[in-house]
């Protein structure tokens, strides 16, 4: 994975906010493909990536992602689950304002209602994204250019 700290040569690098793309997925097809299509839209935002999501709290308590950061999470990993990662990520002062979208091939209405309640950006599922993918990267592209992503100060304050 890339920790390049580039600006995103489609638009006006004076307009831009970096924000870095975590992926916590133990799917190295499915990273591969996000890294493809970010390439596809000539994004070259930093990727960082937790093949599960101990691995992700480790990283993200060690300071080894950069501020600000989109999680994109799958929720059926080895070791510590997406859902599991939720809740200790909602209960950590330090990072419970992430922004986590999930992306995922679990399309059980507990999984969905559970990660809503955990408060994620958007519920994805693998499978239905398919040949669309380049559109979701696309959607969270445009998601981090409008929104107001906290600074890491801001949650501990």
């Amino acid at each position: 994975m890339s920790n390049n700290r580039n600006v995103n040569q489609s638009a006006d690098p004076s307009l831009l906010r970096q924000a870095t793309i975590f992926v916590v997925d133990d799917d190295d097809v499915d990273v591969i493909s996000i890294q493809r299509n970010l390439k596809k839209l000539r994004l070259l935002n930093p990727v960082v990536r937790a093949r599960d999501g101990q691995e992700a709290l480790d990283m993200l308590r060690g300071g080894q992602v950069p501020a600000p950061y989109i999680i994109l999470l799958d929720l059926n990993m080895p070791r510590l689950g997406g859902l599991e990662f939720l809740r200790i990520l909602r209960d950590d002062p330090v990072l419970t304002n992430a922004i986590v979208f999930v992306l995922t091939t679990s399309q059980a209405d507990e999984d969905i209602t559970a990660a809503y309640r955990d408060h994620v950006a958007g519920y994805m599922l693998k499978q239905r994204v398919g040949d669309d993918f380049l559109n979701l990267i696309g959607l969270i592209e445009h998601y981090w250019r409008l929104v107001e992503l906290p600074s890491p100060r801001d949650s501990t304050s």
